[in-house]
């Protein structure tokens, strides 16, 4: 028999080698799952900026053909240039209180109001006496996650 494995020291001293693995093996586990949830706390992260970055541009979208369809209902003032206007970002610098004034800074005012009211959140209008029109709505998607300014412009002929 061998002597090594017949004294009780012998595996006193095997099993006081193993004390603690256990322990290190929840640590492990610990540690894998940590970072599991971190990196799913990211994707969600990501997830949400890419979410609110596409609304504001449906939201753009959605603002662009409203516009274009109140230059459907007044057409012979789109035509006439009464509608035209560079890009603008204070609804209070159009002055003129008459239909296409008022639908304007209504319109101006529905852009800051859904997409932002910083600096960068604007829009342009321009109509050629061909009833060819241009809508421009300029805002700011850095908070979003996106490139900073970002633009989105509709043509159609009314």
């Amino acid at each position: 028999m061998n002597s090594q494995f017949s004294s009780p020291q012998a595996g006193r001293s095997a099993r006081s080698r193993q004390r603690g693995v256990g322990l290190i093996e929840v640590l492990v586990a610990v540690l894998v799952l940590s970072l599991g949830m971190l990196g799913m706390a990211g994707l969600q992260a990501s997830a949400l900026k890419a979410g609110q970055s596409s609304h504001a541009r449906s939201q753009a979208v959605m603002l662009s053909y409203y516009m274009l369809d109140m230059l459907r209902t007044d057409r012979a003032g789109a035509v006439g240039a009464a509608y035209n206007m560079p890009a603008t970002c204070d609804p209070d610098a159009i002055v003129n209180n008459d239909l296409s004034g008022n639908t304007r800074r209504h319109w101006l005012q529905s852009v800051r109001n859904t997409l932002g009211q910083s600096d960068t959140s604007c829009g342009a209008i321009t109509c050629d006496a061909g009833g060819l029109c241009s809508i421009t709505i300029n805002w700011d998607d850095s908070r979003a996650g996106g490139l900073g300014n970002q633009t989105f412009t509709t043509s159609s002929r009314i």
